[in-house]
């Protein structure tokens, strides 16, 4: 294998002349200990009934991992296993329901069972517990459970390109609804940290000035990345629902007078030129695939000579092997972006090399799912 868990002769690399991505996996590695093994990650052809079934039923074990989270099952467990009756009145579920949970997240092996008492497993432990380091918990139950499962029933009007005029058909459309937007970037928010910690630790921006965050959410990145380098500052591109509680997290953040938003469209808006970096993330999935040639040419011209380009989004090998979950999320963007598009790694390095960057490398970044693209603009 090269890379994590790309298989040999699927690299994704591409003349790296960047930092490598050794350090990154390095600050994931809990997580990387628990997905990389390639079988969970890459193509593997079924050849009995059971594994189909699997599939079909996979919506199940999502749920019951919701449901958990919902009623703060691993919170409970945390540092104490528990009988069904001892859970049941700390989280204020009948026994005999809690104790129907509870074997369905032992038989996901999300917690282990031992002489009738229940305990979390080390993932649920170090992932699934409020107020843990690495806590994903609620961009689980808020932005997965409430919101994406939603929206994927509109899957099969989405592929056929019968979507009712009332369907959820772009980011715009979602996030014109206040409250709706506030849940999926809160959720956001939490779920990005991780990796915004990661890229921090990856790269050396030392010498950036400015940074363009375009389509950056509530700033999790540009929070991450402005506290890293002290010398750096950011600009946020990001629809008004979202950039009003971006600049919340920026003021709780202390970082008010070196990260502004443009409250705007990103796609729409005009971007800060004469930049260091220009940062996308997640947004490519998110948008019609014709756009994906435009951002990066205008990701080019906004650069100032010698700045880079760094894409972070759902994009799977080349020869569309995998990885998985990668695979998945791109079908789950389509449901409410019919025109997005699949997104591979030697695609988006050939579009950045024709579009005139340099040293240009896609490399796994949240393995499994995610990966790194990175040019540099020749000086």
């Amino acid at each position: 294998m090269t890379g994590a868990g790309l298989p040999n002769g699927a690299s994704s690399r591409h003349n790296s002349g960047l930092p490598s991505a050794e350090s990154l996996r390095d600050v994931l590695s809990p997580l990387a200990a628990i997905t990389n093994e390639r079988d969970a990650l890459y193509m593997e052809i079924l050849t009995k009934p059971e594994e189909i079934s699997d599939i079909a039923f996979g919506f199940m074990g999502s749920k019951a991992l919701f449901a958990a989270l919902h009623h703060n099952v691993f919170t409970h467990l945390s540092g104490d296993a528990m009988t069904a009756a001892e859970l049941s009145r700390a989280c204020g579920l009948h026994t005999d329901r809690c104790n129907t949970l509870l074997t369905a997240l032992a038989g996901l092996g999300l917690v282990s069972v031992d002489d009738g008492k229940f305990a979390n497993s080390p993932a649920a432990e170090a992932f699934l517990v409020k107020g843990a380091k690495y806590d994903f918990g609620d961009y689980l139950r808020l932005q997965v459970d409430r919101q994406m499962y939603r929206l994927l029933d509109q899957i099969d009007l989405a592929l056929s390109d019968d979507l009712p005029e009332d369907a959820t058909s772009s980011y715009a459309d979602w996030f014109s609804d206040a409250e709706e937007a506030r849940i999926y970037s809160e959720s956001q928010h939490a779920g990005s940290l991780g990796p915004a910690r990661g890229l921090a630790k990856s790269i050396d921006l030392s010498g950036a000035r400015h940074l363009v965050d375009v389509g950056g959410g509530t700033g999790a990145f540009s929070i991450t990345l402005c506290k890293a380098f002290p010398n750096l500052k950011a600009t946020v591109v990001e629809f008004p629902n979202v950039a009003a509680l971006g600049e919340r997290y920026v003021a709780e953040a202390g970082l008010s007078e070196r990260i502004s938003y443009i409250h705007e469209n990103a796609i729409e808006a005009k971007w800060p030129t004469g930049v260091d970096v220009v940062l996308m993330s997640y947004l490519f999935s998110g948008v019609d695939g014709e756009l994906h040639k435009n951002l990066i040419a205008r990701a080019f011209d906004g650069l100032a000579p010698g700045g880079q380009i760094l894409i972070h989004d759902f994009i799977v090998e080349a020869d569309r092997t995998g990885p998985k979950n990668a695979a998945l999320w791109q079908l789950q963007h389509t449901a409410f972006t019919p025109r997005a598009r699949s997104l591979d790694a030697g695609w988006l390095a050939d579009a950045l090399s024709a579009a005139g960057f340099k040293d240009v490398s896609v490399e796994p970044m949240i393995p499994g799912m995610t990966m790194l693209a990175r040019g540099v603009k020749p000086a």
